[in-house]
């Protein structure tokens, strides 16, 4: 399974580690300070044509990290997550 998070993107479902909201995570200096470094090494990918809204963290099969910056909310991404995940008692 895919997650599109905008600007025709695409996400295999098993690379994503987690969704985050931007402002609320960008209040530690921890997160800022990761964000910087990802951007450091060139692992921010920014899909956003206006100001970011959240950001998802990815690690491919070959364990590349890459921070993915998108245009829409986190909650509406969880959503749509969420839409493909299979309750165990439905099979």
């Amino acid at each position: 399974m895919y997650l599109h998070i905008g600007q025709s993107v695409v996400i295999p479902m098993d690379d994503i580690l987690g969704i985050f909201d931007l402002d609320n995570a960008s209040y530690s200096h921890k997160t800022r300070d990761f964000l910087k470094q990802a951007e450091k090494k060139g692992n921010i990918i920014n899909i956003a044509d206006d100001l970011p809204k959240s950001f998802l963290l990815c690690q491919n099969k070959n364990n590349e990290i890459k921070v993915y910056l998108s245009q829409l909310s986190s909650a509406t991404l969880l959503k749509r997550a969420d839409s493909f995940v299979v309750d165990s008692n439905d099979i």
